[in-house]
């Protein structure tokens, strides 16, 4: 019998079963796909290498979760520093987003009729909130469940959690209202493009100090993966090994059933059995393969609701050329209408990868994830033909604003391929293709569930629909987090 099944080899999973296997656990990690990674993994398609959705990552500090896993663990991957780490464009608005946190107010303050004061106490209150609240990811044993030295820890913290006090559940609008910042239309729409890709919503609805927090991203450790991010889950599945850990890929799990001192767990190889499962998979999905009842799991279901008010994605994967001189990878957010919602082709993230990324591409070619959100929601209410118009006309859109404003790596397409939800779906096996996780819209819901998630006894689930929440980063903290609660009971 195992001490641990980990169910998925997404970000939360792998996380999962590194810290378990390194604690002496003996552990199996099971993932459906030939690859791990999940949401945000590097997949194969004609010679190229894409990544599957998510592009951009934070906590490789020295100090941070998976700068101590690369040096610990002496992990193949290499971090390209960029600068700018992102820019963002929008008719009239070229903005980058250096790596010096300082330059970047500054050009905010410099813009036309910029508020420079009331910019400058926006950021200097939300340094605080970050200041706050990033130490906890750096250091996932100050999350609950807390020991008698986390809370001596906190308790001498209080000071630097003051800030958050007023602003707990009121949204990131209230902030801005609060310091006349509301019409300053460039500071709107950096904030909307932000929060959109990290709590998963506009700024006006965001949850204040989630996105306070998120807002200091791409200055906390946040680099570009050499070869895409998938290098990085491949090494983690093989550091899994090397800690004595069992990894099987292609292997779907089929379904969970609790047994005296543990679980079942069915797989299309064979059964497997654990003391304890951690699904690093969607609520709705557990609830299926644990045949749990909705109405005696009305939490659990809620939270799958709540993940069926979020989004999923269209995407575009295209070969490019790139413009003359340009090595670098690149990440650009676009942005046509920023009166209009930030979704279906309005917004996009577009994720170049540089020369230095061996394998992405032929020589003299870059390969683009392009990505937009579509609410699923939206989706739900359509026939399938609807569904396919409709996605369709998303693409074109999203075509439209790479040529409008990244005009430079549109002049001569190599390739192209296309994918909706239900491409995601299939790549992930998530739920209606979902990414993200649940929405962080302003409310206290946020705060009921803050430490590991058990679902029944020796049953658990991680992964971005649970706390600590979205991004890659997030969802291993929270996966590192969980290994420590579980081998605390072994």
């Amino acid at each position: 019998m195992y001490d641990g099944v980990v169910v998925g080899a997404g970000f939360g999973g792998l996380a999962t079963a590194l810290e378990l296997a390194r604690r002496g656990a003996r552990v199996a990690l099971c993932e459906t796909l030939s690859y791990p990674g999940g949401c945000a993994s590097t997949f194969q398609r004609d010679g190229h290498a894409f990544e599957a959705g998510a592009t951009l990552f934070s906590g490789f500090e020295p100090h941070q979760l998976f700068g101590r896993w690369i040096r610990e663990h002496g992990l193949d991957v290499t971090v390209d520093w960029l600068d700018p780490v992102v820019e963002l464009r929008a008719p009239g608005l070229r903005l980058p987003v250096t790596r010096d946190r300082e330059r970047f107010i500054d050009s905010l303050c410099a813009l036309p009729s910029a508020p420079a004061s009331s910019v400058r106490r926006l950021f200097a209150l939300q340094r605080r909130v970050a200041d706050a609240l990033w130490p906890l990811f750096d250091e996932p044993d100050l999350l609950p469940p807390l020991g008698p030295r986390a809370l001596l820890r906190h308790a001498a913290r209080l000071r630097a959690y003051a800030p958050l006090a007023r602003w707990v559940g009121r949204p990131l609008g209230a902030v801005l209202e609060h310091l006349g910042l509301l019409g300053f239309a460039p500071l709107r729409m950096y904030l909307d493009a932000l929060c959109q890709i990290t709590v998963q919503c506009s700024a006006m609805e965001a949850e204040a100090p989630f996105a306070l927090a998120a807002m200091d991203y791409f200055w906390r450790g946040t680099g570009h993966l050499r070869g895409g991010i998938g290098r990085l889950a491949t090494a983690l599945a093989q550091a899994v090994e090397d800690q004595g850990g069992a990894v099987f890929m292609a292997t779907r799990v089929k379904s969970l059933t609790p047994i005296p001192g543990g679980w079942r767990v069915e797989t299309r190889r064979g059964e497997l059995r654990a003391r304890h499962v951690v699904a690093n998979v969607l609520p709705q999905a557990l609830m299926r393969l644990a045949g749990l009842d909705p109405a005696r799991h009305a939490r659990l279901a809620a939270m799958g609701g709540r993940v069926a008010q979020g989004w999923g994605a269209v995407m575009l994967y295209l070969v490019v050329r790139p413009p003359s001189g340009h090595g670098a990878a690149s990440h650009l957010e676009l942005v046509q209408e920023p009166g209009a919602p930030f979704v279906e082709g309005n917004h996009v993230f577009m994720s170049i990868s540089g020369e230095a990324d061996v394998g992405r591409a032929p020589p003299g070619l870059r390969t683009a994830t392009v990505s937009t959100h579509v609410p699923l929601g939206t989706l739900s209410r359509m026939t399938p033909e609807e569904k396919a118009r409709h996605v369709s006309a998303i693409q074109a859109r999203m075509r439209e604003g790479l040529e409008r404003l990244a005009p430079e790596w549109m002049e001569s397409p190599v390739h192209a391929m296309t994918a909706s939800p239900r491409t995601f779906e299939r790549f992930t096996r998530r739920d209606d293709g979902a990414v993200g996780g649940i929405p962080r819209r302003a409310g206290l819901v946020h705060y009921r569930d803050l430490g590991p998630r058990e679902v029944l006894e020796g049953l658990w689930l991680v992964g971005d629909s649970v706390f600590p929440g979205q991004s890659t980063l997030a969802t291993a903290v929270g996966g590192a987090r969980l290994a420590a609660r579980i081998a605390s009971r072994l």
